[in-house]
């Protein structure tokens, strides 16, 4: 273990702190890949035209009319507007939810928060479940599974697919042409 690396009780404390700091929030999210989705209870007599929900490409406003928004400020990367939504639903116990869901326009990046000024998660710990995996289409799926492949070999110290595949060309070459010199050779 290196010395930058937090050790296990290190590891439990920040994310016991980065459940509390989450747990804190007036609302609840979670995300795939490709999306994210916020949900906020407000009282269960309202209706829709009680409440304010501002959905932009960079920012986001919901809560009820005349008072406080239950969620406002910058996010973090962009949206599409046109594939984000919200609803209202009623549940069993009398209370209603906002339903917000935000399409991400950058389909392979974790989000560490929903707004800017919101508590960060750690979202190197974030692990895809294999069946999210297996909705994306094949090109998707392709790039996260590297992308995932080139964390772990970089956390152990390894190459990156790109850098082991120009490992293996160089060497494939070197055993094609024994009579060049390599030992000076520089990889970058």
């Amino acid at each position: 273990m290196s010395d930058n690396e937090p050790n296990p009780a290190e590891e439990a404390a920040a994310r016991a702190k980065e459940k509390a700091e989450q747990d804190a929030l007036p609302y609840k999210w979670t995300q795939t890949i490709g999306d994210l989705d916020i949900t906020l209870s407000v009282p269960g007599n309202l209706k829709g035209r009680d409440l304010v929900v501002d959905i932009k490409k960079q920012s986001i406003l919901a809560g009820i009319k005349g008072q406080e928004p239950i969620i406002k400020g910058d996010l973090p990367h962009a949206i599409r507007t046109d594939d984000s939504t919200w609803t209202l639903t009623a549940a069993p116990d009398g209370t209603k939810t906002i339903e917000i869901h935000l399409d991400k326009v950058n389909k392979l990046e974790w989000w560490a928060h929903v707004v800017t000024d919101g508590p960060k998660i750690d979202v190197t710990k974030i692990v895809p479940e294999n069946s999210k995996l297996s909705e994306l289409d094949g090109e998707t799926r392709g790039m996260v599974e590297k992308m995932m492949f080139d964390q772990r070999q970089k956390e152990m110290g390894l190459p990156s697919s790109d850098e082991q595949k120009k490992l293996d060309i160089f060497k494939k070459f070197q055993e094609q042409h024994p009579e060049m010199d390599f030992s000076n050779a520089k990889m970058n």
